[in-house]
């Protein structure tokens, strides 16, 4: 698939490594210049754009940033992609540490449902609960031994359907985490949140996930 990938942070970079590897065309963006991503075009073989361009004519899009950012982004960044190409969004509401306050947040509002709200489009929400360590070198081959599981919640469809393909073919167990508006239950602070739980595990969790928002993912 052409892959474009906005955010070459933690996550971002890491998945441009996993995805390369894979034999995917990655094209990817930071908030700099590309010539800032050198390095990681070298590594990789990833090519490096700016951030306006990496979604054009691609098959799936990754927005990887932090979530005060997402608003900074250019008006239909991600509508150069193909008709039907999912969006993945990775990101993470830390109010007190990184993003300041969100008032639709912090009102109740799914993190991803304010990014799709940001960014004009659908998205799907995964891959914001794994360290990047983790996905780097903790894929593993499909039917393997307490193989981790990822949520992903988003639209049912082909769109999803892509994206459960693609979380396999990293090596991780995809597991339906419901429409966009349940993906609350897969936000910082929760029972799934950075655990490694492979699927039965997931599943669990994300049931037994309180609807309240805790404290310290709150804004003082």
């Amino acid at each position: 698939m052409r892959i474009g990938i906005i955010g070459a942070g933690h996550i971002g970079g890491s998945l441009t490594r996993r995805l390369a590897a894979l034999g995917h065309d990655v094209k990817v963006a930071n908030s700099r210049d590309p010539e800032t991503l050198a390095e990681l075009a070298a590594e990789t073989g990833a090519t490096p754009v700016w951030a306006a361009d990496a979604a054009t004519d691609a098959d799936l899009v990754i927005v990887s940033i932090p979530q005060r950012c997402v608003p900074d982004l250019a008006p239909g960044i991600v509508a150069k992609a193909r008709d039907g190409a999912p969006v993945i969004e990775t990101n993470n509401y830390y109010p007190r540490e990184r993003d300041g306050r969100i008032d639709a947040i912090e009102d109740g509002l799914a993190e991803s449902v304010w990014v799709s709200q940001q960014l004009g489009v659908p998205v799907y929400k995964v891959f914001n609960g794994i360290f990047w360590k983790h996905l780097l070198t903790q894929g593993a081959p499909k039917g393997a031994e307490k193989r981790i599981a990822l949520p992903i919640a988003g639209a049912p469809g082909a769109g999803k359907d892509t994206v459960f393909a693609l979380v396999d073919e990293l090596g991780f167990d995809p597991v339906d985490g419901g429409s966009l508006e349940e993906s609350w239950r897969q936000q910082p602070g929760t029972p799934v949140y950075g655990t490694d739980l492979d699927a039965a595990g997931v599943t669990k969790a994300l049931a037994e996930t309180p609807s309240e928002r805790p404290e310290q993912f709150r804004a003082a």
